[in-house]
């Protein structure tokens, strides 16, 4: 079960997201001492981190950077330098901007070209960083996701045998629609999250969240994020949620 929250523009969206972020990091600290966070990538996150971490604002004070690790839940396979990059993105919205350790923000490095050790590598970052072993699944606090206009999340795609893996915390699979491959926190991974919270803004989005949150046995990538003892939530604006009725839709906040 969903819990899904609307707001009446993307700019309350944000207000909603950070709010959302904020109190898990209050919450992570207090209870266990650390916060870990899986960001996403893309325009609507973006906003989201610019307004974590403007120091005016309500939320910049708000989350012990201090104590939070950051991963992310995917990257394309380039430099950190690319415009494509996530890391990079985020980098210039948010890390660069507030006083994370540096040690702290734990970067999937792409610019190697060979996908495959990326993965390793990265999986060898998580289960050093959060003591897991062999079997065990390491546990976010968070995991913030996007939704794309096919329905993939993270950088699982629909079709992908990526989808149906289940040794490794860490893919790399090859996109034949993009001709690149993906570099992408594993499914079982994102489902043994405390949190997930999917972040999405636009009608152009709306269709695929209506199949997600209200299609019967949805095959799409984003209706198989369904976190085993954890949260799920949905965070829209007015324009994502426009073809959502009955049990599903909710009035703007």
């Amino acid at each position: 079960m969903s819990l899904v929250r609307v707001a009446k523009d993307a700019s309350a969206l944000m207000r909603l997201a950070a709010e959302e972020v904020a109190e898990r990091a209050e919450t992570a600290v207090a209870e266990r001492g650390r916060f870990f966070l899986a960001l996403a990538g893309g325009a609507t996150p973006k906003r989201l981190y610019l307004l974590l971490a403007d120091p005016r604002g309500p939320y910049f004070t708000r989350v012990p950077w201090d104590k939070t690790d950051i991963f992310f839940g995917d990257e394309r396979h380039v430099h950190p330098d690319d415009p494509e990059s996530n890391y990079g993105m985020a980098r210039a919205a948010l890390l660069s901007r507030v006083p994370v350790r540096p040690e702290h923000v734990h970067r999937i490095r792409a610019e190697d070209t060979n996908a495959d050790a990326v993965a390793a590598d990265y999986e060898r970052e998580l289960r050093r960083t959060f003591g897991s072993k062999p079997g065990e699944l390491p546990r976010f606090d968070l995991v913030l996701l996007g939704l794309g206009q096919d329905g993939h999340t993270a950088s699982l795609f629909p079709g992908s045998d990526a989808l149906d893996a289940t040794e490794k915390l860490v893919l790399a699979p090859y996109v034949e629609r993009l001709r690149t491959h993906r570099i992408t926190l594993a499914l079982p991974v994102l489902n043994a999250a405390r949190a997930v919270v999917f972040l999405v803004s636009g009608a152009e989005k709306a269709e695929k969240v209506a199949e997600v949150l209200e299609g019967a046995g949805s095959a799409l990538p984003a209706a198989r994020i369904k976190p085993s003892g954890g949260e799920l939530t949905w965070l829209l604006d007015a324009p994502a949620a426009a073809l959502l009725g009955g049990a599903g839709a909710r009035p703007p906040a």
